[in-house]
């Protein structure tokens, strides 16, 4: 039986927009700084560690039209419909905001895929890199007032809602949060949050949709110096009237226990178990979400010693994710969505997170290898359109 529309699963990737140049980088790390400092410098930290990882199409300037006309016909030829930006915003204004703006929103092809925003409210630490004894330090606050607040969401109705390439659920823009608990600080109680989002889906409505598809990003495990761990997650999403839930990355919800790699496939059993339980405890549909892979040491001081840290970005890896057993875990959900009805959205992490090791754009040990691994199970386009390199 061919799925309806409403029951397609729709296939997305988180975009991290730290590869062009932003003026608060250069204020903390100098002229011209990108994260593709980071990537470039990275090295073998134990026996077999492929470092450093290395672009096919070269250390991109996303903020290029051009490099982002070659991502999204990349994409859209492999079977991805949408990206999914980690957008920030502080009290003080946006943050990163050059590569959706000046890049993807510019590119003459922005119509042949979906975007969305979800909203990385989360402490901006300097992990840029972290060592082993410094670090941490807390660069912009993911707190906002409640006058921000309203700013903020104004701001993404006017100007992202309202683009003709916006994800939408059932004819309502999708917009997802990364920190619950950021987020209710914000007007200081569940009572307060909630009639804030009441408000927000209020002005969303009377921007002609017919509400907001509101997701919330769900966690059991800290990431992220400074992240707190809810204690009754499905009761607060509940209460606050959220549409959906989702995941960032499976290391939010498995242990990497085995140094220096966990294997691709214990870690997958470990998050299968989590999207039951995900499907059990929450009255809202669970969207699932497939991890590349990990490997954050570009992050870390490359002179120091590597060893698994507790709280740290020093962390165990996870080993084995080939191209192949990506394609077989993509098999694996597509087969699992196939049975339940819609809306079917998934993600996956992420087309481009280099120093985090969980990325399906191309690179020089696998080429297109994880792209056409998405084209295989979801499909691809009728007439691809051949992306040509665009080297920055």
């Amino acid at each position: 039986m061919n799925p309806s529309s409403k029951d397609r699963i729709r296939v997305g990737c988180y975009y991290f927009p730290n590869y062009h140049v932003d003026p608060r980088n250069e204020k903390i790390h100098g002229p011209g700084w990108t994260e593709w400092q980071l990537v470039r410098h990275a090295i073998p930290r134990f026996p077999g560690h492929q470092q450093p990882k290395v672009p096919l199409w070269g250390h991109e300037d996303e903020s290029d039209p051009r490099v982002m006309e070659q991502k999204i016909d990349a994409a859209v030829n492999h079977g991805i419909d949408h990206f999914i930006f980690d957008w920030y915003h502080y009290e003080d204004g946006p943050f990163l905001e050059r590569c959706l703006e000046q890049g993807f929103l510019k590119a003459r092809n922005v119509n042949r895929i979906e975007f969305s925003l979800m909203w990385a409210n989360h402490d901006w630490i300097n992990i840029h890199p972290m060592g082993r004894s410094f670090g941490k330090e807390l660069l912009y606050p993911g707190l906002v007032s409640p006058k921000m607040f309203l700013s903020i969401t104004d701001l993404i109705i006017d100007r992202y809602f309202s683009h003709p390439s916006y994800l939408t659920v059932d004819g309502c823009p999708y917009f997802s949060v990364y920190d619950l608990s950021k987020f209710v600080a914000i007007h200081g109680s569940v009572e307060a949050t909630r009639k804030a989002i009441d408000g927000f889906r209020e002005r969303v409505r009377a921007a002609g949709f017919p509400d907001m598809h509101f997701n919330a990003v769900v966690w059991g495990k800290p990431v992220l110096p400074g992240e707190v761990v809810i204690e009754d997650m499905p009761q607060l999403v509940a209460a606050l009237g959220f549409d959906s839930v989702t995941s960032y990355v499976w290391i939010h919800h498995a242990e990497l226990d085995k140094s220096p790699y966990t294997p691709h496939e214990e870690v997958l059993a470990e998050y299968l178990q989590v999207w039951s339980r995900m499907e059990e405890e929450y009255a809202v549909p669970y969207f699932p979400n497939i991890t590349m892979g990990w490997d954050n040491c570009p992050r870390t001081v490359q002179t120091d010693i590597w060893e698994p840290l507790p709280e740290s970005t020093f962390s165990n890896l996870i080993g084995g994710n080939t191209p192949e057993a990506f394609q077989k875990t993509l098999k694996l959900f597509h087969d699992r969505l196939s049975r339940r009805p819609g809306p079917n959205l998934m993600s996956i992490n992420a087309w481009n997170e280099w120093t985090e090791g969980s990325y399906i754009e191309p690179d020089m040990v696998n080429g297109m290898a994880y792209l056409e691994a998405v084209a295989k199970v979801f499909g691809s386009v009728a007439n691809p359109i051949s992306p040509e390199p665009v080297m920055a």
